[in-house]
């Protein structure tokens, strides 16, 4: 980084051998701008957009982190801005030539003493929320369950004090659907997994039509790679049932079940639990060039940190790890895991070639602005988030993790899908990174928002928790802000805390990822 005073004009190189740097100042620096080492800027350049750092060639290699992120459209003289219409997209690594194990890191120091205050759960789970989940089969009742929701919100929920709140799981799928198409395992097990949620207290209820494909008997016997869901019928409302005489009784119906259970997760109290209980997931939104230098680094410090007190620990987004995925392979546990995270890889690149797309596709026009040439780039910032430490497990898309430690869970990059089967794969808490902005949110497990601007945390004072941009200053340190989020995620893991997201209740629409067939 050059730093030679706080209002002097910054730059942040990454790796020795890169041949480029972002400007760090607000709102960018202009045509002759001079640093202390030495350059001199050639144009205006914007905040977080790359400058050259030497003359680059036509053709030759557009270097960050270290790695070559494509190749020059034409030459480019130093002190000139590099926009993404000057660099060339490289082709994605070849999975069939990666490295798998071949640098497992040694495990970390184990970090002991630290808790939280959480909701144990017989299955062994411990949940950081005491919420009632009402599980739908079909997005026919969404509406029907939504207007309950709002009932027990005003009529029940005040009777029942330790309970946190009411949400409805709500999606698109379950019926209009190839049903028994392959790729179908992915939404079925998705909605199954979710009402298993940790937070939900192991307390399942389901509202059906009657008449959709995925049956409540299908939906909770889920796929061959979970375990069945035991509910007595009475548990199960479909609003087409011949005893229900118009809308009201299905309401009434619907309640009763709702206050049995309300009645059993009033009965739950926190209790102090061993961080090694916690699952996070870690995510990024709305991404900027500057999320791989603070943000993302800052949370893979912190995965490191739950890693190191035995919990577990998601990352995910498979369009933004797979142009990265050269520098994960070396690191998982042993070959099978690598072989794995190749399958989940392959899957994904041929789901995209049956849709006509390609990696191209990813970044989206923000995060351009933000300064991110192409998906290699992010791609390359997108996996800091992943710390240091092995990876102990692959997962396709919603599914539960086996393990402990630090866990691949494939998804799209999509916010609300990746945050969705997240959700499935068991997480309690999230960590969203973002550069850009964004309000997303979940209702049932807490998000807390990372800027990794000062000037987002600054103008979003009341929408991010946490801000990382300090690392780009120079006023804190990786190692600073990851151990902050640390503390921040107990506090929030413990509701000793409130995020922005929760207190004003804003709060994304849960989206199944649903690769199969539409009929």
């Amino acid at each position: 980084m050059n730093t030679p005073g706080n209002d002097s004009p910054l730059y942040i190189k990454v790796h020795e051998n890169d041949n480029v740097a972002i400007v760090v100042n607000n709102n960018g620096l202009t045509a002759g701008t001079a640093f202390s080492c030495g350059l001199v800027l050639k144009e205006h350049i914007p905040q977080g957009h790359k400058v050259a750092l030497s003359d680059i060639a036509k053709g030759a290699d557009i270097i960050r982190y270290g790695e070559v992120i494509g190749y020059a459209l034409r030459d480019i003289a130093r002190g000139c801005w590099i926009d993404e219409s000057l660099v060339i997209l490289p082709e994605a690594p070849d999975l069939a030539s990666l490295p798998l194990a071949t640098a497992v890191p040694p495990a970390l120091e184990p970090l002991k003493g630290y808790t939280f205050e959480g909701y144990r759960n017989a299955d062994g789970s411990v949940g950081t929320r005491n919420l009632l989940a009402i599980t739908t089969s079909v997005h026919c009742v969404a509406g029907v369950v939504d207007h309950v929701v709002k009932i027990i919100e005003r009529q029940l929920l005040p009777n029942y004090p330790n309970v946190d709140g009411v949400v409805a799981l709500n999606h698109l799928y379950g019926c209009g659907v190839a049903i028994n198409a392959p790729a179908a395992v992915v939404p079925i097990r998705t909605i199954h997994n979710l009402a298993l949620n940790p937070n939900f207290g192991g307390e399942v209820m389901v509202v059906g039509l009657g008449c959709e494909k995925l049956q409540p008997e299908r939906l909770l016997e889920g796929t061959p790679d979970v375990q069945a869901i035991s509910l007595d019928d009475s548990d199960i409302v479909r609003l087409q049932d011949e005893k229900h005489v118009g809308f009201e009784s299905m309401i009434v119906d619907i309640l009763q079940v709702a206050e049995r259970h309300l009645q059993r997760l009033n009965q739950r109290k926190r209790e102090t639990v061993p961080a090694s209980e916690l699952v996070v997931g870690m995510q990024c939104g709305g991404s900027d060039a500057f999320s791989g230098v603070t943000a993302n680094p800052a949370v893979g410090f912190a995965s490191d940190l739950l890693v190191r007190c035995g919990a577990t620990v998601m990352f995910s987004e498979v369009t933004e790890v797979r142009d990265a995925v050269h520098l994960l392979t070396p690191r998982v546990v042993d070959e099978a895991t690598g072989k794995r995270l190749l399958e989940e890889m392959a899957w994904y690149d041929d789901y995209l070639n049956m849709g006509k797309t390609d990696r191209s596709a990813n970044p989206s026009p923000g995060n351009k602005k933000g300064g991110l040439a192409n998906v290699v780039e992010k791609a390359l910032g997108s996996i800091a988030k992943s710390g240091r430490s092995a990876i102990a497990e692959v997962l396709s898309p919603g599914q539960r993790p086996t393990k402990r430690g630090l866990i691949y869970a494939a998804t799209p990059a999509s916010d609300f899908v990746c945050g969705t089967q997240q959700m499935a794969s068991g997480i309690t808490l999230q960590v969203f990174t973002t550069g850009r902005g964004t309000p997303y949110g979940l209702a049932a497990i807490p998000v807390i928002k990372m800027a990794t601007r000062s000037a987002l945390a600054d103008r979003w004072h009341d929408l991010m928790d946490i801000n990382a941009g300090t690392i780009a200053t120079g006023e804190e340190t990786i190692e600073q802000v990851g151990w902050r989020l640390f503390e921040l995620i107990l506090d929030i893991a413990s509701a000793r805390k409130e995020t922005w997201s929760d207190r004003w209740g804003i709060h994304n629409a849960l989206a199944v990822f649903n690769p199969a067939p539409v009929t």
